[in-house]
C-alpha cells in the first residue's frame, strides 16, 4: 500500500510536470504513465500476497517443526491454515465463551473421567466407618504447649470427657497460629469468627448428651484453594487474592458435619504450585531457613509446628508428600477419586487429590474416614470400599522394599510379624514424567485459558513455574495429549502387573516415583523416621535438623493397608512425636534472635534438598 501511494504521488508529479512542458504531448505522457502505473501495482500486490503466503508458510511450519509435524508440503500447509482459521479458530472461541471464561476449574468439569481402580467394576459397598481405639487415662497437660502437640484422638478424648472444651482449644491454636505465622508465613487468612461460632456449637452438642465422634470439636486448618463462603479464597495468587467464592466445598462439608472447627484458610502456593505465595514464602519448622516446599506448604507447616492439630492439603505432583517429608510430619495421599474436589481449585481433574496432614497415621486414618465419600459434584469421586485399618492383621501382610527404603522401618515391620521382602516396580513406560506434566500443564491451562489470555500470567509471582510451562503447554497437540494418555494406560498396567505384594516401602520424595504414584493413583503414608545434621550448621551447634522420611505405598482402593503398616510402625516409635525448635534454636544459631522475636531471618540461605528443583503441584 504504501508503494501504491508512493506511485500515485509520482504520477501527479509527472502531470504536472506535462502541463507546464509544450515539448511533451501531453496525453500520451498520461497514458504511458498510467499504464506503468498498473504494471506497478499488479507487481506490488503479487509481490505483498506472495510475502504474505510466504511468511504464513514459514510460521506455520515453525508452528509445525515444534509440535514435531514438519512434514507437510507448502500447498498442505497454506491449505490447513486456511482451514483452521474457517473451521477451528470458530469452534475454539465458541468453547471458551462456553466453559473457560471464569478461571480455577471450578465448574464445566470434563466428561473424560479417570477411575484409579484396579477392580472391573466400582464396590457397591455401604461405607463402613472404622472402629477407632479407645484411649485410657489421658489426662489434660497443664503446659499449652503439650496439648498443641496432643494427637487427635487424644484431644477427642480429652473434649468427651469434658475436660477441656473446644472453646478453649480454639483459643488455644489461634493464638499459637498467631504467635508463629510471621516466622513461617503459613496462614493466608484467620477464620476466627467461624471458629468461635463452630466451636459454640460443637460444646452446646456436648451439653446435651450429643457426640458426633473424634472430630467433634477439634480445630484444623484448609489449604486456601478449597472455597468457604464469606471468606476469601485466593489460590496464593496476588491475581486474585480479594476473591470471594460463594460455594461450600465437599470436603468443608463434611468436616464441618463432623464437628470440626475451622481455624485459618492456610498456604497455598500460588496457584497451587511449591511455596511461594504472594505474601511471601512459607518456611519448614524444623529449619526456619529453609522453605517448606510443596504448595501443601501451610498445612504442612502449622501441623509440624503444633498450630492446628490437622490440615487438608492437595495433590496434583508431590504437594501433599514433599511437604510433609520437609516438615517431618505424617500424611496420607489417598487413592485418587477417595475424596470429592468440587468447590476446589483444579489443576488436572485425573490427578488432584486431597489429603490429610496430621501427628500420627491414626489421625490420617480418623480423617480420611470423615470427608471420603461419593461426592455428586464431582464425577471423579467414587465409594471406594476400604477395610478397617485397626483391624488390619499385620502380621498377614507381605511387603516389599525398594532400594532406597529406610531400613529402620523395614526392620521395625519384619519385628511386628510382617513378612518383608526385596522389590522393584517393572515397567517399560520410560516418559513417566513427561506424562505427568503433559496431562497436567494441559488441563491446568484448561482451567486458566483466560489467565493467560488476557495478559494476568505476567503478573504471577515466579514467572518460571507456571507461565512458562503453560506457555509451552500451548503447543501440545490433542494428538500427543491423547498419546500420552494411551501411555498413562500402558504403565497403569504394567504397575499392576507388577504390584505383586500388599504394599512397598519406598523414597516419599523421588520424582520418579512421585509422577508414577499420582497417575496410577496409589495411596502413600509418609512416616517420619528420624533426622540428620542441617548441612554448614552455625559454630557452637543448633537445634535445627533436617527430617528423614519414607513411604509406605499401597495398590489403590487399599489405602488401609498402607495406614495399618504406618500405624504399626508408629506404635514402637517416636519420631513422629517429636517436636520442631521453632523458637528453641540453641544459643549460638545465628537466626535464633530473629525466630524468638518473630522475625523471619533475612538474607537466609536456602539450605538445597533433595528434589529442589522439581515441581511440586497441587
Amino acid at each position: 500500500m504504501r508503494l501504491h501511494a508512493l506511485t500515485r504521488c509520482l504520477f501527479s508529479a509527472l502531470m504536472f510536470l506535462a502541463a507546464s512542458t509544450s515539448f511533451l504531448p501531453q496525453r500520451s505522457l498520461a497514458d504511458g504513465i498510467l499504464s506503468q502505473m498498473d504494471k506497478t501495482e499488479d507487481l506490488s500486490r503479487k509481490r505483498i500476497k506472495s510475502e504474505e503466503n510466504t511468511s504464513e508458510d514459514s510460521g506455520l511450519n515453525v508452528e509445525l517443526m515444534c509440535l514435531d509435524a514438519n512434514f507437510f508440503n507448502k500447498t498442505e500447509v497454506l491449505d490447513m491454515a486456511e482451514g483452521a482459521k474457517k473451521f477451528n479458530v470458530p469452534m475454539f472461541r465458541v468453547n471458551r465463551r462456553l466453559v473457560a471464561s471464569a478461571d480455577g476449574g471450578l465448574s464445566n468439569p470434563s466428561v473424560l473421567v479417570f477411575n484409579s481402580s484396579w477392580g472391573n467394576v466400582e464396590e457397591s459397598h455401604e461405607i463402613e466407618k472404622f472402629k477407632y481405639p479407645s484411649l485410657q487415662y489421658v489426662k489434660r497437660p497443664i503446659k499449652e504447649d503439650d496439648i498443641a502437640y496432643m494427637t487427635v484422638l487424644e484431644l477427642a478424648t480429652l473434649i468427651k470427657t469434658k475436660q477441656i472444651t473446644s472453646l478453649e482449644l480454639t483459643d488455644i491454636f489461634l493464638r499459637r497460629l498467631k504467635k508463629y505465622n510471621d516466622v513461617l508465613e503459613a496462614v493466608i487468612t484467620f477464620t476466627e469468627d467461624l471458629a468461635y461460632s463452630q466451636a459454640k456449637e460443637a460444646d452446646e452438642l456436648i451439653q446435651k448428651g450429643v457426640y458426633l465422634g473424634p472430630l467433634h470439636g477439634i480445630p484444623y486448618g484448609l489449604k486456601d484453594i478449597i472455597a468457604v463462603p464469606h471468606y476469601k479464597t485466593t489460590w496464593g495468587s496476588k491475581t486474585f487474592k480479594d476473591q470471594y467464592l460463594n460455594i461450600e466445598a465437599w470436603v468443608y462439608k463434611r468436616l464441618k458435619s463432623s464437628g470440626a472447627v475451622l481455624l485459618a484458610k492456610l498456604v497455598s502456593g500460588s496457584l497451587a504450585y511449591d511455596d511461594i505465595w504472594f505474601g511471601g514464602r512459607t518456611r519448614n519448622p524444623w529449619n526456619i531457613e529453609e522453605f517448606s516446599t510443596g504448595s501443601s506448604a501451610g498445612p504442612a507447616a502449622s501441623t509440624s509446628a503444633g498450630l492446628v492439630p490437622f490440615a487438608i492439603g492437595s495433590e496434583t505432583a508431590g504437594s501433599i508428600t514433599y511437604p510433609a517429608a520437609r516438615c517431618g510430619i505424617t500424611c496420607l495421599r489417598p487413592t485418587f477419586g477417595t475424596v470429592g474436589r468440587s468447590g476446589v481449585m483444579s489443576i488436572s481433574e485425573s490427578l488432584d487429590k486431597l489429603g490429610p496432614f496430621c501427628r500420627s497415621a491414626v489421625d490420617c486414618a480418623i480423617v480420611i474416614d470423615a470427608v471420603r465419600g461419593k461426592d455428586p459434584d464431582d464425577l471423579s469421586s467414587r465409594v471406594i470400599f476400604l477395610k478397617d485399618p485397626f483391624s488390619i492383621d499385620v502380621s498377614k501382610l507381605t511387603v516389599g522394599y525398594l532400594k532406597d527404603a529406610e531400613m529402620e522401618v523395614v526392620d521395625v515391620l519384619k519385628s511386628k510379624g510382617v513378612k518383608v521382602v526385596p522389590f522393584k516396580l517393572n515397567y517399560t513406560v520410560e516418559s513417566v514424567q513427561a506424562i505427568l506434566n503433559f496431562t497436567m500443564d494441559v488441563d491446568m491451562l484448561a482451567h486458566f485459558d483466560h489467565w493467560q489470555r488476557s495478559g494476568e500470567d505476567r503478573q504471577y509471582e515466579a514467572q518460571d513455574q507456571w507461565p512458562e510451562e503453560l506457555r509451552r503447554a500451548r503447543l501440545i497437540p490433542a494428538v500427543d495429549y491423547l498419546q500420552a494418555q494411551r501411555a498413562r494406560g500402558k504403565l497403569i498396567r504394567e504397575v499392576r502387573e507388577s504390584f505383586t505384594v500388599d504394599a512397598f516401602i519406598g523414597n516419599a520424595t523421588d520424582w520418579e516415583l512421585v509422577c508414577l504414584g499420582n497417575l496410577v493413583g496409589m495411596p502413600i503414608v509418609v512416616v517420619p523416621t528420624g533426622f540428620k545434621s542441617i548441612e554448614d550448621p552455625p559454630k557452637g551447634g543448633t537445634r535445627r535438623r533436617t527430617t528423614v522420611t519414607t513411604g509406605i505405598y499401597a495398590p489403590p482402593d487399599h489405602d488401609h493397608i498402607a495406614l495399618a503398616l504406618a500405624m504399626a510402625y508408629q506404635s514402637v516409635t517416636n519420631h513422629h512425636k517429636q517436636r520442631p525448635p521453632i523458637d528453641d534454636l540453641g544459643p549460638n544459631d545465628k537466626v535464633a534472635a530473629a525466630a524468638k522475636h518473630g522475625i523471619c531471618p533475612s538474607g537466609a540461605k536456602m539450605a538445597e534438598r533433595e528434589g529442589e528443583n522439581c515441581s511440586f503441584r497441587g
